[in-house]
């Protein structure tokens, strides 16, 4: 406090002027990153901590696109796809892990997910409405084939076991993204938030703020086929959920008088689209394992992707089939709750 003179042998106590307590409130950020569309929502009692952990989400989605994009050369997966059919290059831990966990993937899934595949997908281009013909597509499916990874686990390095192959995380960075981005928001002490990098999402409790009643988040499957419209809305709290739909990166091409969807999932063993899917919705506890067990669901199918889902603890899924007839795996079909603690 202050004593201000104002008359002669006078004094007045003035007090201090204290900031008043910043407001809590919703906070919501979007950009533009890793080629797709990054959503933040939050709820903080301090407006300005709110701000300051969504613009940490966006720096730490911009440092995984600078790190693993296929597009950008001074990237770590540029400099791998350039050296590794040469020599073992050394990894990043992060890339590390997330190269030994797209192995385990592969066995996992018999090579329905596989970041080989690559060396196909680089051949086409859906803005330009083009694939690879006979010829192209027999020599790069060569060139495919997680076996012919070789992580050295001691020495951290990965080798190309053919020159000509490359990778692409593609499958599941995004789902690894928003993990980064909400173990950032936690450690921030947030305990009601959404972050989505397109079709992947993952929320942290549930979506209430100060004096809203607790109610979940809800993530739309949207109709693969009629734009605008759901086939399902999906009560959420602690969870990641993850969608891949023929319907995002796609043209149609006419073969022989018959329309082919030509999209942007491939199916590793063949180099070529699978139809007998339109769209894969995965919930589990982490993105990584949703985003993964998304594109290997699609490529598998309805029969041997629900039966891997069933296999697995903690996960659930929602596959809209080429006749537009929705499959669930028993644990939505039972009603059980979605919240994963």
């Amino acid at each position: 406090m202050l004593f201000a003179t104002q008359h002669p042998g006078q004094r007045r106590l003035d007090f201090a002027r204290r900031p008043s307590p910043a407001r809590g409130g919703w906070v919501k950020r979007d950009e533009a990153i890793m080629g797709t569309a990054i959503h933040v929502e939050l709820w903080c009692e301090d407006l300005r901590h709110g701000e300051a952990a969504a613009m940490a989400v966006m720096d730490e989605m911009h440092r995984i696109d600078r790190t693993m994009s296929p597009h950008k050369p001074d990237s770590e997966l540029s400099r791998i796809n350039r050296a590794a059919a040469l020599q073992p290059v050394p990894l990043s831990d992060e890339m590390f892990m997330l190269v030994d966990r797209a192995l385990a993937w592969s066995a996992l899934t018999d090579g329905a997910f596989d970041i080989s595949y690559a060396a196909v997908g680089q051949l086409y281009d859906y803005r330009a409405k083009r694939r690879p013909d006979t010829d192209e597509l027999a020599r790069a499916r060569a060139l495919v084939g997680w076996q012919l990874l070789h992580l050295d686990r001691d020495a951290r390095t990965l080798r190309f076991g053919r020159p000509g192959m490359r990778i692409d995380l593609g499958g599941f960075a995004k789902g690894h993204a928003v993990d980064r981005a909400t173990a950032l928001l936690r450690r921030r002490g947030i305990t009601s938030a959404m972050v989505a990098a397109g079709g992947d999402s993952r929320v942290i409790g549930s979506r209430a703020g100060r004096g809203e009643p607790a109610r979940p988040w809800t993530v739309a499957i949207r109709d693969p086929r009629r734009e605008g419209e759901v086939v399902a809305v999906l009560p959420l709290e602690d969870v990641s959920v993850s969608t891949s739909g023929d319907y995002e990166r796609f043209y149609d091409d006419v073969v022989d008088g018959v329309t082919e969807r030509v999209h942007h999932l491939i199916d590793p063993a063949t180099g070529a689209s699978p139809h007998h899917v339109h769209s894969v919705t995965i919930l589990a506890d982490d993105g990584l394992t949703s985003e993964a067990l998304s594109k290997a669901v699609f490529v598998l199918g309805v029969e041997r992707g629900l039966a891997l889902v069933e296999r697995m603890s903690g996960t659930d899924a929602v596959v809209v089939d080429a006749r537009g007839v929705l499959h669930a795996s028993s644990g939505l079909l039972q009603g059980m709750p979605q919240a994963r603690q």
